[in-house]
């Protein structure tokens, strides 16, 4: 699968930005993820960790990978467009 197939996978980014601060499992990750199924949580979970992007550690946790880290430095940037943009178009 190619690296933009699977960011632009539903809740991948989200994964993604919710391990920016450190490791997670799985059910914090689903907390944090409102309205992600438990089995879509586990889909992407699987493909992230088969793409590098996170690993998971022995105490069954998941965390960014190295690669992971810089991707969430180019994922800052993105989140503060973001934020202008939902203060432009809130009411």
């Amino acid at each position: 699968m190619a690296a933009l197939d699977l960011l632009g996978r539903r809740w991948s980014l989200r994964v993604l930005w919710e391990l920016r601060d450190g490791p997670l499992g799985a059910r914090t990750l689903r907390e944090r993820c409102d309205g992600m199924s438990p089995s879509v949580l586990y889909v992407r979970l699987g493909e992230l960790t088969n793409a590098g992007l996170i690993v998971q550690r022995d105490d069954q946790c998941y965390e960014l990978s190295d690669v992971g880290r810089s991707l969430d430095k180019a994922l800052i940037p993105l989140d503060q467009w973001a934020r202008r943009w939902a203060e432009t178009t809130t009411p």
